[in-house]
């Protein structure tokens, strides 16, 4: 059996002497990859740039995978020569199917000898297949947001993940930028803040090392930095934790934001993924580490319509690469040991509300009621 390689958070099976599975997960500003042997232990890391392929294309995307799965071999004693069994994708930027198979013709062809098999997906993909064997929702709140729905069958379905200029909410970026645009509105006299704007103002002053108004303008044109931007986020989560009643609402709106994603595409939940009375929702990004700010609004949105079933709301903890190692043996049919319970804890599970069920079914009108 030959490893199998994985890209950003992705780990792939390997053994002495032979090519197993690799799997990397990449992201839009670092990527990691994980070889793993046929037991599904790791043999192999190593982490390089971004390849997100819409930010520095295809061919260099594919370099960078190279480049990385070259020198996690050198660790894992693989010889050059030897392709992996698998290398399972799953990266930021890789949503359709043409590009995902653009990148896959561009890998076979440029570095002909570097895996047998591919699996190219987006990096929630990698995310879900951590925590869970056949699939569920992916609710991403880090720099930017997104909320991806697989069900068993393969279909899939998703709310956000259009970037700063058309979403994000829910997200350290939008946090920052609301906290920005609300001082910004009160200062004008154009809406006044519900809450004193002093201690925000006093942060992006500090975050951003500026003085007025003005001098915020190079951040958000000439010289905008979203990673950097998000990065207000700590500050107004620690400013909150403090007390401050303008940072919390703020931590609120976002807790509103991500249940309504999450509520977006319940409609489209498959009886097959929640026969055993929960849906699992893994929680990626930084922003869930503050939970404790976004619980209340979120389950209060929650309650706002009925479920039938629980959330199970987990964060994964190993790296999104194993579920691209997962994803890449299973394509290229090679059995990978995997123990799911291993790899995440629960942050918080939503109990299903009353819902009105006749004969164990809720009736056509009840469903529209329930998820609309």
């Amino acid at each position: 059996m030959r490893p199998v390689d994985v890209c950003e958070d992705v780990a792939t099976p390997s053994q002495p002497q032979t090519v197993l599975p690799a799997n990397r997960s990449c992201g839009a500003t670092h990527s990691r990859l994980v070889i793993c042997n046929e037991n599904g232990e790791s043999v192999g890391t190593t982490s390089g740039l971004g390849t997100n392929h819409w930010g520095i294309g295809i061919p260099e995307c594919a370099r960078r995978i190279a480049d990385m799965v070259e020198r996690c071999k050198q660790e894992a004693k693989i010889p050059m020569d030897t392709p992996l069994a698998s290398l399972g994708l799953s990266l930021s930027g890789c949503e359709q199917e043409a590009t995902n198979r653009e990148l896959e013709q561009e890998l076979r062809n440029t570095f002909p000898n570097l895996s047998d098999s591919y699996a190219v997906s987006s990096d929630t993909m990698g995310s879900m297949f951590t925590a869970s064997s056949i699939g569920g929702m992916v609710l991403i709140s880090g720099t930017g947001s997104n909320c991806l729905l697989r069900n068993p069958d393969g279909s899939t379905a998703n709310c956000g993940g259009w970037g700063n200029f058309l979403g994000d909410e829910g997200s350290a970026w939008y946090i920052s930028y609301r906290a920005i645009k609300v001082v910004f509105d009160d200062m004008d006299n154009f809406e006044k803040s519900p809450y004193p704007i002093e201690k925000i103002w006093a942060l992006i002053k500090e975050h951003f090392s500026i003085e007025t108004r003005y001098d915020m303008l190079t951040h958000c044109y000439a010289k905008f930095d979203k990673p950097f931007f998000a990065n207000l986020c700590k500050k107004l989560a620690l400013s909150a934790e403090n007390g401050d009643k303008l940072a919390l609402s703020l931590f609120q709106e976002a807790g509103v934001h991500l249940a309504r994603m999450i509520k977006s595409l319940l409609p489209k939940v498959s009886k097959d993924l929640v026969k055993s009375g929960e849906l699992g929702v893994v929680c990626v990004g930084s922003v869930w580490s503050s939970w404790n700010l976004l619980e209340q609004a979120f389950t209060a949105e929650l309650a706002k319509m009925p479920l039938p079933y629980n959330l199970n709301l987990v964060r994964i903890t190993k790296s999104s690469a194993y579920g691209a190692c997962y994803l890449g043996a299973d394509n290229a049919k090679v059995t990978l040991p995997r123990n799911y319970a291993d790899n995440f804890t629960v942050l918080h599970t939503y109990t299903a509300s009353s819902c009105p069920v006749k004969n164990g079914l809720m009736n056509k009108a009840d469903i529209s009621e329930t998820f609309h």
